[in-house]
């Protein structure tokens, strides 16, 4: 999925676009509302700031939208009612109020996809739908999981990082990126929760071969042979 973001914050900006690449996205960058209006005819979606440095966002939008049909989701700072109306009155899709959390956004992504793209339904379904891995079943919008037909009951946290991991079976995740994705790009706390973590689900799951440790790097999910 081909993801524009048009925002003026570099640090921001920078951060979406790590994270959106690393969720497999081919992510442009503008900070400029004139190029995101030219640059919208090639993507799959718009996330798009109000605060714009040349062009009110607000006009950037409605001229996306008189332009081609592609969704658009407004991540502003303003969080009163007549913004959200006229948001959406302007021809947004959904928007998000900031400070949001990255998880959320990956989810909007994916739902705005799913109820208005058709040929982009796939892509969402990997992102937040049902997703099976061998005998694994992992439904990120109900957040239940099973083993062939048991229900496996897990934490919060541990179906966060069980839902990274799935992302990419077979791929190694690096204790940073998880810690990271899972935890909190801040987090200072003990490395050792990861482990621990990793160990309940593996016992979870009835079989540690569902997750590789790959020593000195991370970890990685896959189908026990």
């Amino acid at each position: 999925m081909r993801v524009l973001i048009v925002e003026d914050d570099p640090a921001l900006a920078a951060s979406l676009r790590e994270g959106l690449e690393r969720h497999g996205f081919d992510v442009r960058q503008t900070h400029s509302g004139s190029e995101a209006v030219r640059l919208a005819t090639e993507v799959d979606l718009v996330l798009l700031d109000l605060g714009l440095p040349d062009v009110d966002g607000t006009e950037v939008c409605r001229t996306i939208r008189a332009q081609r049909q592609v969704p658009i989701i407004v991540l502003t700072a303003r969080g009163e009612e007549i913004d959200r109306v006229l948001l959406l009155e302007l021809g947004a899709d959904d928007y998000l109020v900031k400070p949001f959390g990255f998880r959320e956004l990956v989810a909007r992504i994916g739902a705005v996809a799913r109820r208005t793209v058709p040929q982009l339904r796939l892509q969402a379904d990997q992102l937040i739908g049902p997703q099976q891995v061998g005998t694994l079943g992992l439904d990120r919008d109900t957040r239940r999981v099973h083993v062939g037909d048991a229900e496996v009951e897990l934490t919060p946290k541990e179906f966060d990082l069980l839902a990274m991991l799935a992302e990419r079976p077979g791929a190694v995740r690096t204790r940073e990126d998880i810690i990271d994705q899972v935890w909190d790009p801040h987090w200072f706390g003990p490395t050792k929760t990861l482990d621990v973590h990793v160990s309940a689900l593996r016992r979870k799951l009835g079989h540690a071969e569902w997750i590789e440790t790959v020593r000195g790097v991370g970890y990685r999910l896959e189908i026990p042979s």
